[in-house]
Order: C-alpha cells, then structure tokens, then sequence
C-alpha cells in the first residue's frame, strides 16, 4: 500500500501550542513537576469534545522533540484545513521522570524501565490532567497514543496496560520490548503470544481496538517490529491485518529508503491521520 505523503505548505487556519503543566510523582512519593506540548486546532472550541492523540518522542527526547525535528505541525494544520479529517487534539508528553543522563551505549533496560513506568502517570496524572482542561470525549473511543522509536516501545507496553484507556494505537518504527529489549524480533513468538493474551483476558475483541504501524526500509527498527506484524498477522481472531485502511485493525507501513528519524516518521501520522478517529 503507498504512502500519502506530506509535502510542507502554508494554510491560513494553523493550529496553537500550548504548555500544560501537571504534576506526577517518583518512585519514592516524592511530587515531581512535568509538561506536555498540547497542540489545539484552529478553531478549537470548549463546547466542543474533541478526539485526542498523544504523540510519545523517541529516546533520549522530551516533549518538544516532534515539533522541533520534524513538520508534524504542518501536517496537522493541512490535515485539518483540507478536511481530510475531523480536527482533534495532539499532546506531545515526555515519558521520563528526570532528564536523561547519557553516556555511550544506550542501556536499554533503563529505557524499558523508562516507558513501562510512564503508563501510571499517563492514567494516574496525564490523561486526567489533558480531560480537566481540554474539550476532549473523554473515553477510550476518543483516545489513540502513539510514538516513534522508545515512544513506539511506549506504545505497545500502552496496550498492554492501558487498553482500557485507549482504542487507537499509533507504534512507529518501535517494537514491543514485553520480554527485554528489541523482543519484537528477538522474542517474537513470546511477545505476539503475550499481546494477544493479554488483550483477551481483558474481553477485548478485533472490533475493540486498531494498530496503526509503520517504519522505514532503511529505518533500525524495521528489522525487529516487522517480523513481530508478521507474526501479528497469522493471530486473525483478534488482529486482522488489512491493506485497506478502511478494514480490518492491524496495519503496517514501511517508507521505502527512509532511515530511524523524526523528519520521516512524521509521514506515517500524515498518511493514517484520516482513518485514525472520525472523520469528517
């Protein structure tokens, strides 16, 4: 299936950026003040209910790591100024506690860690906070989470743990790291087993959810989350994988030639954008 690609160009009705402060707390108790980018469209109402997206960074990021590296901006004002779908909300959050301390070698069950623990601030802290200010529905069929690289990590371990939170899920160039890091490619047969299990023991079905994925040809992550789709693919009562953006729940894109970068991730959100929430 080909991509619709974004190319960048000026619309008159661009959206706002906002700076929502909230407050979570560390693994001791102990308050800790945070920030997420929350992106509003043009002509954002309060009567209103919004759908919204939250939109993780990659490794190393913070919330401002989507709007600086990449158009994702733009393309959410051209998305919503064509009416290629209905205008919704995107927060940009941040999933560590502290800035990352860095060195070399990324470790990546510190990363791991990272992201497993932000799924109770996301119910805990984030989403109450985003729902308290904001025109959002305000209920899992109104909320899709997605990310690039340990933001596409995040992603999947959301599934997992909050499924009950969100109905759309948005993994780029990411894998699922249940069973260590890189286990979509490593521990395939474990982890797609545990995806689907874990979903079913919740009484959820293929018409509850929809997975949205994509990375690039050239992309580092493309060989650990593409065997982990394709494994996906062969569970068919509960991930239905289809070309067709307008079937089944289980979809996958890869970028031909594009390498582990924001400035071309940001085109998987473009092209599902449409088919993500409602549209228009």
């Amino acid at each position: 299936m080909g991509m619709e690609l974004h190319q960048y160009h000026d619309v008159n009705r661009r959206g706002t950026v906002e700076r929502l402060e909230y407050t979570t707390r560390d693994g001791d108790g102990k308050a800790i003040a945070k920030y997420a980018n929350v992106y509003l469209p043009f002509g954002y109402e309060d009567g209103k209910d919004y759908s919204v997206l939250y939109l993780i960074h990659g490794g190393g990021g913070n919330p401002d790591a989507w709007l600086d590296c990449s158009m994702i901006k733009n393309a959410l004002d051209v998305s919503f100024a064509t009416e290629r779908c209905r205008p919704f909300i995107t927060v940009f959050p941040g999933f560590y506690r502290h800035d990352p301390v860095r060195n070399g070698r990324v470790d990546e069950e510190a990363e791991r860690g990272h992201v497993l623990r932000f799924q109770e601030e996301l119910r805990r802290d984030l989403i109450p906070a985003v729902d308290g200010c904001y025109a959002t529905r305000a209920a899992r069929e109104g909320r899709g989470i997605g990310g690039f690289s340990m933001g596409g990590v995040t992603t999947w371990f959301a599934f997992l743990e909050n499924l009950d939170l969100f109905s759309v899920f948005l993994p780029l160039s990411g894998d699922c790291w249940q069973f260590g890091g890189l286990g979509g490619g490593k521990e395939t047969e474990k982890t797609v087993r545990y995806l689907h299990d874990r979903a079913a023991e919740q009484g959820y079905g293929s018409g509850d959810f929809r997975i949205f994925a994509g990375t690039g040809s050239e992309d580092i992550a493309c060989p650990n989350l593409t065997p982990q789709i394709e494994r996906m693919k062969q569970e068919t009562d509960l991930f239905q994988f289809s070309e067709s953006l307008e079937e089944g729940n289980l979809h996958y894109t890869v970028m031909e030639g594009a390498p582990h970068t924001y400035e071309k991730v940001y085109q998987h959100v473009y092209h599902y954008a449409p088919v993500l929430f409602d549209r228009p």
